[in-house]
């Protein structure tokens, strides 16, 4: 299903605007996948209510107060689904899930956060989990 992109585009933007990269074709999200060095966080933004009321909140929260990432990138499910599907290829042995949240370490999945550990969870809640993972793979090494 396609959303209407001005209905979208608020709900993108609260993502780029702290520095994620939109990853809207195969091509986008393989080009990122391939830089294999350091960190990278994707996100599979979504419109449903728990992006909006966590996922996304969380998201900022997390980089506001733990290690950032090297790389930051999110596909949309129900905009550009090529791209969407491109990316949870990469996410082996995890079911489809919007939103989610997927770490890298030198191009191997080292955290991920599906939708059933999102919803009905209050944004701090999803942050501190985050900023845990960020802490455990970010951090440079002392």
């Amino acid at each position: 299903m396609r959303y209407d992109p001005t209905l979208v585009r608020p709900m993108r933007d609260e993502l780029t605007s702290i520095g994620f990269q939109e990853l809207l074709s195969p091509e986008e999200v393989d080009s990122f996948m391939a830089e294999r060095t350091g960190t990278a966080l994707v996100v599979v933004n979504s419109v449903c209510g728990c992006a909006a009321g966590m996922a996304r909140p969380g998201v900022n929260l997390a980089l506001q107060k733990g290690p950032r990432p090297d790389r930051l990138g999110t596909v949309f499910a129900g905009m550009e689904e090529d791209a969407v599907a491109r990316a949870r290829s990469y996410f082996d042995g995890f079911p489809p899930s919007s939103p989610s949240m997927a770490l890298f370490r030198d191009g191997e999945l080292v955290h991920f956060v599906p939708r059933h550990q999102i919803e009905g969870r209050m944004a701090v809640d999803v942050a501190n989990d985050l900023i845990r993972a960020l802490e455990e793979h970010c951090a440079p090494a002392a």
